[in-house]
């Protein structure tokens, strides 16, 4: 049986949730919904959906890293808006990442994320190679 691997970021909401930021087993890496917070729990990026995904996006990067995986390892993004006419910042920010890797990814739209000035959650699976 594969070995678990959890991650934490160290958020008070991890434990108030029972959650970890990612989760290893084996090869396969998945990430947890991440919005733009930082470390000191303010958002990053308020009314602007393009920083808000940049800064997810190297949100997840770093909790991939502590895996021992990448963000080239990613097969699958799901991103979630809370309006879906942001979509080409959105878009924007996630092929500057991703353009060269090409994951599988889906876009919902969802009426509220758990913040009201979030305007991206993204979450991430990672296999990686050996």
């Amino acid at each position: 049986m594969a070995q678990r691997q959890n991650i934490s970021s160290g958020t008070k909401w991890e434990p108030i949730v029972g959650y970890s930021r990612a989760v290893r087993v084996g090869n396969t890496v998945h990430v947890s919904g991440t919005v733009a917070a930082d470390d000191a729990g303010h958002v990053v990026g308020v009314n602007n959906a393009y920083e808000q995904t940049r800064f997810i996006l190297q949100k997840i990067d770093r909790a991939l890293q502590q895996t021992g995986a990448s963000i080239t390892d990613v097969v699958r993004t799901r991103i979630y808006t809370v309006n879906a006419a942001l979509w080409q910042d959105i878009a924007q920010a996630h092929r500057e990442v991703f353009e060269q890797i090409l994951p599988a990814c889906t876009m919902l739209e969802v009426s509220a994320l758990i913040g009201s000035d979030y305007l991206v959650e993204i979450e991430v699976e990672a296999i990686i190679s050996e």
